[in-house]
């Protein structure tokens, strides 16, 4: 498999990049949902939250490594082709995954800024975004919280629109994205 996208399938950066964010968001998703096992204020809740806010911003970071091997490749086409109203929603799909991991992670680190606290990424302190507004921290969490639920059902949609386009249209949209030989 070359670096690259081919005209047949991507290539091994972009299907790299696509199950590394993946297990990223995977991963934040997890921190947060366990947390709650974990009494307030406990050593492993509090571990919990800063690897969700390191893995998040990672997610951020790498967002932009992806937009930008989609730039630099070709997208590979779908064989046999859909039709154009299945091309536009799935244009719209990737376009609201791609807000999501790009405003979720920046919500996040409103979050942290609003409240005054260190925005920790393995090592580094970043700098705040805003100063500190306790008025506006409610407002922030209800809007993370809320792109989390989206999250949850556009991370669902889209991989049963991959199992779709396999089992029932048997395009090769899924085999694309695949590790290996395809």
């Amino acid at each position: 498999m070359t670096p690259m996208n081919t005209p047949l399938r991507y290539g091994r950066l972009s299907i790299s990049l696509h199950w590394l964010m993946l297990l990223l968001i995977a991963a934040v998703y997890a921190l947060m949902e366990f947390r709650g096992y974990f009494p307030r204020g406990s050593a492993t809740r509090e571990a919990m939250k800063l690897w969700h806010y390191m893995l998040g911003l990672s997610v951020l970071a790498l967002v932009f490594v992806r937009i930008a091997a989609r730039f630099l490749a070709p997208t590979p086409p779908i064989v046999p082709a859909i039709s154009a109203p299945q091309a536009w929603v799935a244009k719209l799909l990737h376009l609201a995954l791609y807000a999501l991991m790009i405003g979720l992670p920046i919500v996040g680190w409103l979050i942290l800024s609003a409240e005054g606290h260190a925005v920790p990424f393995f090592g580094l302190e970043l700098p705040p975004l805003i100063a500190p507004d306790k008025a506006a921290v409610e407002s922030f969490e209800d809007l993370h919280e809320l792109g989390g639920k989206i999250g949850y059902a556009l991370v669902g949609l889209h991989a049963v629109a991959a199992l779709f386009h396999h089992y029932v249209q048997k395009d090769n949209t899924l085999r694309r994205m695949l590790p290996g030989r395809g």
